[in-house]
């Protein structure tokens, strides 16, 4: 069976942008940004970006472009005879299917929220009513599972449709509308009276507040963000990068991706922390800045239900375009492994993320009682944390190696793969650095990841 590959390049860089591009912008990167010291801590997490987290995309991207095929078949094709590299493909499904069983929960409760800011329930609602809203909905795991089905059905449809009529031409408007909301969004926050001082506290340098906190501590968070947010390790790229023709430059594709990544995440934050500052609210991390905080702020805004609608539809866009991304991925790798049909695959898979799911919608009501990682811990936390602290660290891990290693593809064959089509080429003085210091950074972020439990 021939491959499918992207009808442009641009339609390449949208979707594996869309793979990166999710609730780590949203809820995590703007309070991290302003606990950290703001724009001086966005310039150590653009270091890093760069010099840590885009040379592993390009390996990924290189690994399906060399091979063809996504995780499934691709380390079966390139290792050296006899070795071992190939059971690697069970951790990236698992992988995959570990993200799908909590991303799709997290999905169905910003479709909810949508709808039912567009009906008005939050209106003249306290910060207390609306936190009442959103604990409603976490009990009722008959709307959660409809939701989340929803949302896994809307990826799904879009897969089966098929690579360029479905999930590079959708994910296109997608992320069209994606950037055009939040633009909308940032320019409205940043206008509100007062939001000159959530500005400042979002983009003045502060190095102060970084010696303050631990300038070490401060770098151990802008490399686990920087690392976190483009979703390696798990071989979603790898089956995109199947998917792109030799004629442009992998290294200059990675970078794209990482500045599409780093503007979504940035305007988020001017939509956020003026907004805050705007109307006396402190700003959140997590779930809470989400479901409760940002509804309170529209509550109190003139306009607000509609500026809260927008706000969801973007963020329903956010969500559903990884979820098209992490499931075109499971598609591919199925169609690869079992060779199965494009519609046999998105039915099947999406039966079994369906049912796969289920644990973590119930997980905050019928097996509320069960909290894996302590007290107040949820099923969600237990799957996020085996995924986060473990398979992506160790599997970006096992794709350097890979790359690097003489006993695995080896530099000279990821090299030569890199090299082909114009472009940014990827830089080959730094294969010392590659090859020894960024594996040591991984196993620092792993170990990190514990201890900071």
């Amino acid at each position: 069976m021939k491959r499918e590959h992207f009808s442009s390049r641009l339609g390449f860089i949208l979707v594996t942008a869309a793979c990166s591009i999710g609730l780590g912008n949203i809820w995590r990167f703007p309070y991290i940004v302003g606990k950290y010291g703001g724009a001086s801590f966005v310039l150590l997490y653009v270091l890093f970006l760069v010099i840590m987290g885009l040379p592993i995309v390009v390996m990924e991207f290189a690994v399906g472009r060399a091979s063809q095929r996504s995780t499934a078949l691709s380390f079966n094709i390139l290792e050296p005879e006899g070795s071992k590299w190939h059971y690697f493909k069970y951790v990236t499904f698992a992988g995959n299917y570990l993200l799908m069983m909590f991303y799709t929960v997290v999905s169905g409760w910003l479709i909810w929220y949508f709808v039912e800011m567009m009906r008005g329930r939050f209106k003249g609602l306290d910060t207390e009513g609306i936190g009442g809203v959103f604990s409603s909905l976490l009990a009722n795991p008959g709307i959660m599972t409809l939701y989340t089905l929803i949302a896994i059905a809307i990826a799904v449809i879009v897969c089966a449709i098929g690579l360029q009529k479905g999930v590079e031409k959708i994910t296109k408007v997608m992320m069209l509308i994606l950037f055009s909301l939040l633009i909308v969004l940032a320019i409205k926050s940043v206008l509100l009276p007062g939001a000159a001082v959530g500005l400042r506290y979002y983009l003045y340098p502060d190095f102060g507040k970084m010696i303050e906190i631990g300038f070490a501590e401060c770098v151990f968070a802008a490399m686990g963000q920087a690392f976190f947010t483009l979703s390696i390790g798990i071989g979603v790229l790898t089956a995109f990068g199947s998917r792109i023709d030799k004629s442009s430059s992998l290294t200059e594709n990675a970078l794209y991706m990482g500045v599409l990544d780093t503007v979504v995440a940035f305007l988020a934050g001017l939509i956020i922390f003026p907004a805050c500052f705007s109307f006396g609210v402190q700003p959140d991390s997590g779930p809470n800045l989400l479901f409760v905080t940002l509804p309170n702020i529209f509550n109190q805004m003139s306009g607000g239900r509609i500026w809260g609608s927008l706000f969801f539809l973007f963020m329903c866009f956010a969500a559903v375009s990884t979820l098209i991304a992490v499931i075109e991925n499971i598609v591919t790798y199925t169609m690869d492994l079992k060779g199965w049909s494009r519609k046999k695959a998105s039915i099947i898979n999406f039966i079994g993320i369906s049912i796969l799911s289920l644990p973590c919608v119930f997980g905050f009501n019928l097996l509320s009682g069960f909290q894996p990682l302590g007290e107040g811990s949820t099923i969600l936390d237990l799957e996020d944390f085996i995924l986060s602290n473990n398979i992506l660290p160790l599997g970006s891990l096992v794709f350097l190696l890979f790359c690097t290693c003489r006993y695995g593809w080896g530099w000279d064959k990821f090299y030569e793969e890199t090299a082909q089509g114009k472009g940014l080429n990827y830089p080959k003085f730094a294969r010392k650095y590659i090859s020894y210091v960024i594996p040591v950074i991984i196993l620092v972020i792993f170990v990190g990841g514990y201890l900071s439990r």
